[in-house]
């Protein structure tokens, strides 16, 4: 088969985790597969051109990637949640009439944004690809043929920890993500006030931009901040000793979120603390590769455990990164997608 994948750009996670880790495997497997980014990546702009001439770049690039696939008359084009963050359809319609099988693959709540722009385009696809069940169930209302495939992490790429005891003397827990997202610290932040009393731990935030963090009361609490670079993310990840993921229970957007934070977490065979929020409850078998935690004592407890005990952080970790590598890796999930690209291209073919 030759597949085309449209891309947000190789920095934006939906890209990072469900496109570019595939590709060499497709390949490997005798398939011709193109990728074409967003440029600028989708959700940046360059400030020294300004915010609208980025965008008219970025559409002068979609329609250089039109002509490519004009040429190549690819057999499957995938797009990766939408070609643009926008209400408008224009670029998707076009694409369209290029291939015989068009695969949409959706990792978030882009609904929320664009409802009716995603009704449609979920609408038009011949496949749709989900990255949870929560999403899988929403986007069936407009198109029946729904396969779910989680976001994966490239096993090769993230090595186990070797050891589990405090770093520094210390035990570090670890938050990773984006600058948007340290809001959700303050789920867990009267957990990791309370316990800073009575013990001694860092809390790491591998992030780009700290700033907002000034919103989040975390007064008494020990707190590093590393900035987050691509290159560097797994390095920094293999120096934590617990992850967390807190998100808000009764918030619809963290229902349909993949969990890639959890992922990373358990791949490098570290434990984890998360809420029970959407595929998080799925990911994590409580008390055996990983706690979930719905209140402040809840909170504490877990940190309480894995903080004074070094050989069950040393066990659960073992098991997070088993059930990592059995359910949510690349390798494990190449066959599924190829043989969903593999039969939606034979029906038509």
């Amino acid at each position: 088969m030759k597949i085309l994948f449209l891309h947000a750009g190789d920095r934006v996670p939906s890209s990072r985790f469900r496109v570019l880790p595939f590709a060499p495997l497709i390949r490997k497997a005798g398939h011709r597969c193109t990728l074409l980014g967003s440029f600028p990546q989708m959700y940046d702009y360059f400030p020294w051109l300004g915010f609208r001439p980025s965008q008219m770049l970025k559409r002068f690039t979609r329609r250089l990637h039109l002509m490519w696939a004009a040429f190549y008359r690819y057999d499957v084009i995938v797009i990766s949640r939408e070609i643009f963050d926008t209400p408008d359809l224009e670029f998707e319609k076009r694409f369209r009439k290029l291939t015989r099988t068009l695969v949409l693959d959706i990792d978030d709540a882009v609904f929320q944004r664009y409802p009716e722009k995603c009704e449609q385009l979920t609408g038009m696809c011949d496949l749709v690809i989900a990255g949870n069940r929560y999403l899988k169930e929403y986007l069936e209302n407009w198109n029946p043929n729904v396969i779910v495939i989680p976001t994966c992490v490239d096993t090769r790429e993230y090595p186990a920890k070797k050891e589990s005891a405090p770093s520094e003397g210390r035990c570090i827990i670890g938050w990773m993500g984006t600058s948007g997202n340290l809001a959700y610290l303050k789920v867990v932040a009267p957990a990791l006030r309370e316990l800073a009393a009575k013990l001694d731990f860092e809390l790491r935030l591998i992030v780009p931009d700290i700033a907002p963090l000034r919103d989040v009361d975390l007064e008494g609490v020990r707190v590093k901040h590393i900035v987050w670079q691509g290159k560097t993310e797994v390095e920094e990840l293999l120096k934590i000793d617990i992850g967390i993921m807190p998100l808000i229970a009764d918030d619809e957007w963290c229902l349909y979120k993949c969990g890639l934070k959890l992922l990373q977490y358990m791949a490098i065979g570290v434990p984890t603390v998360s809420s029970p929020v959407g595929v998080n409850s799925e990911i994590v078998d409580e008390g055996i590769n990983g706690y979930l935690a719905s209140d402040t004592t809840q909170w504490k407890e877990a940190f309480t455990r894995l903080i004074e005990d070094a050989e069950l952080r040393r066990k659960i970790g073992r098991a997070a990164r088993e059930r990592v590598v059995q359910k949510y890796s690349v390798q494990g999930n190449l066959p599924i997608l190829l043989d969903a690209l593999k039969m939606e291209h034979e029906k038509r073919g």
